[in-house]
């Protein structure tokens, strides 16, 4: 069952019909009860880091999520969604993220550029071809490709073998990572056209 998680943030019903491009069907909730079943798990977000660590405490999710991933299910994580792994933000000083990986989230300080980065841009990708096969969520996908993004925070993981893909906007920062199963991305999957249905349909295939 591929669950897509609800705690009141994100464009759900937009990944939700990407799955069904694809021809998957996938269920949102913010049940503990249906997130225990999920074979895999969509993880988006839109908003405030802050309160995103709150909603999904305030409905039980916050601890499933650290032992769902760390059980081994296929995790995806998107935009907010990757931010919230690891373990803290500017956005929110002293609350913490779910701690999946080390690193702090910082907020873009480019004087020249607009933010949020919002709009079309490149990835890079950081990782041998070999090990681009062991993770497969950029299979097909060319290196420099563009995808959409909307955000004014960036993920600093402090393991940088982590990184998936680099995106330069005044600085180069992580535009996605994966250690073993769990991905993440800070591009929205769901507004990058035929790239990012790509990308989910690479994820729904694990």
């Amino acid at each position: 069952m591929i669950v897509v998680v609800d705690y009141g943030m994100g464009n759900l019903k937009s990944v939700v019909n990407a799955c069904k491009l694809l021809g998957k069907t996938a269920k949102v909730s913010d049940s503990p009860k249906v997130l225990e079943k999920a074979t895999k798990i969509i993880f988006p977000g839109v908003g405030h880091f802050g309160r995103a660590v709150k909603e999904l405490k305030k409905r039980k999710l916050f601890s499933l999520l650290q032992e769902k991933a760390k059980a081994g299910v296929p995790f995806l994580g998107i935009c907010l969604g990757m931010q919230i792994l690891f373990e803290e933000s500017s956005e929110a000083p002293g609350i913490k993220g779910l701690a999946l990986f080390k690193g702090k989230v910082k907020r873009f300080s480019s004087k020249s550029l607009a933010v949020p980065h919002m709009g079309w841009n490149q990835i890079k990708k950081q990782r041998s071809k070999e090990t681009e096969k062991q993770d497969n969520l950029f299979k097909g996908i060319k290196d420099k490709s563009f995808f959409y993004f909307v955000h004014s925070y960036y993920c600093q993981p402090k393991d940088k073998s982590i990184i998936a893909t680099t995106t330069d906007y005044g600085v180069e920062f992580a535009s996605s990572i994966n250690k073993e199963n769990v991905w993440a991305v800070q591009f929205h999957l769901e507004k990058s056209q035929s790239q990012g249905l790509r990308l989910l349909d690479n994820f729904l295939k694990l």
